[in-house]
């Protein structure tokens, strides 16, 4: 399987938020050949730290590719058939436009004066991308957690050029508690004194970002599988002590530490808020509005029994809205204690659903 990285580069281009860019980068990887008329393209989008990469060699400084068991010759996206392509998420780190770049206007880095997007922007800008390849319709798009909140908003954007879309782990607006839990973790990093107001320079307020992954990994995950992993055995020292630690927390010290090796603090800020600002209906005259735009194509709603960041009776609502108003959209389930990141450990249920989907 080949894969391609490049970037495509838009000028002069307004997000239906109203944030213009004299430039916008969209950096992407492709795997497979893309048919003349883009009838055999399929977009994936990604989650909240994930990258562009679904499959390949893990690079420095990038996490490693999220879909490889799932993305490939002969698997479920199976790229002797399709063409997939995933571009970097805006005000994500990986290089597409974010709080990292350079403002053309005054020369200074973007940071907390770079524009707050929403999914809509996001999906809006990846479209344009696609087009710039000269790709004019897909043969469907499918995204997990944030990348499902983006490729819905791809769907219901763009409904002429998208005959199918598969909703992984994710409602089709944000619900308080998610909402909420996406606040603590901006304030842990904008209380981080070093985090200046976001004009940091160099690693900046790192123990901010790493405790807000901390509490996200938290979400991630559910009861069981911490119990069934860890339960209550020590990682290291007695519980007498402070210096002691569960392995429960060994884990979670870990993925906060990992997390600022790789992820820039900003971003993170821009990423949470865009997942927040996630309703397909603003805008349209609400939910039913909104899903009436997909009438007639087909959805699938892929929850995950374990899930308590987006629990799977969002998806299942959101399933029966869409069906409700014209859309052919039926519902799965991820059976599986890995809680929100079952869509990112148990392949063969993925592969089956979505192979499925395809047909």
């Amino acid at each position: 399987m080949k894969e391609e990285t490049g970037s495509v580069a838009l000028q002069n281009i307004t997000l239906p938020s109203g944030a213009f860019f004299e430039r916008l980068e969209q950096v992407y990887s492709r795997y497979g050949e893309a048919e003349a008329d883009g009838a055999n393209v399929i977009l994936v989008c990604h989650a909240l730290t994930g990258s562009h990469r679904l499959a390949g060699e893990r690079r420095p400084g990038e996490p490693e590719p999220w879909w490889g068991a799932v993305v490939g010759d002969g698997k479920a996206l199976d790229t002797r058939k399709y063409c997939v392509i995933c571009f970097n998420n805006l005000a994500s780190p990986y290089g597409s436009t974010s709080p990292l770049f350079e403002n053309p206007a005054d020369g200074r880095r973007w940071a907390m004066r770079f524009p707050i997007l929403s999914p809509r922007d996001t999906a809006f800008a990846q479209r344009e991308a696609l087009r710039a390849l000269g790709i004019g319709r897909l043969y469907a798009v499918i995204g997990g957690s944030l990348g499902g909140m983006i490729g819905l908003e791809y769907a219901v954007s763009f409904p002429e050029e998208v005959p199918r879309c598969a909703l992984i782990a994710a409602p089709d607006r944000l619900y308080p508690q998610a909402i909420a839990f996406n606040a603590v973790q901006r304030q842990s990093i904008m209380s981080d004194p070093l985090w200046a107001d976001g004009d940091y320079e160099g690693a900046g307020p790192v123990n901010g970002l790493s405790a807000a992954r901390m509490l996200a990994m938290i979400t991630y995950k559910s009861e069981q599988s911490f119990s069934h992993r860890y339960m209550r055995e020590m990682a290291q020292g007695s519980t007498r002590d402070w210096d002691g630690q569960f392995q429960v927390e060994s884990y979670l010290h870990y993925h906060g530490e990992e997390i600022v090796k790789r992820f820039d603090a900003n971003c993170y800020l821009y990423l949470t808020k865009m997942m927040d600002l996630h309703d397909i209906g603003a805008g349209r005259g609400g939910l039913d509005e909104g899903w009436k735009r997909f009438a007639g194509r087909r959805l699938l709603g892929l929850g995950i029994s374990s899930d308590m960041l987006f629990p799977n009776w969002q998806v299942e609502e959101a399933v029966r809205a869409a069906a409700k108003n014209g859309v052919a959209a039926y519902y799965e389930e991820i059976e599986s204690e890995n809680g929100h990141d079952a869509f990112l450990i148990d392949f063969d249920q993925v592969d089956d659903y979505l192979r499925s989907f395809l047909q």
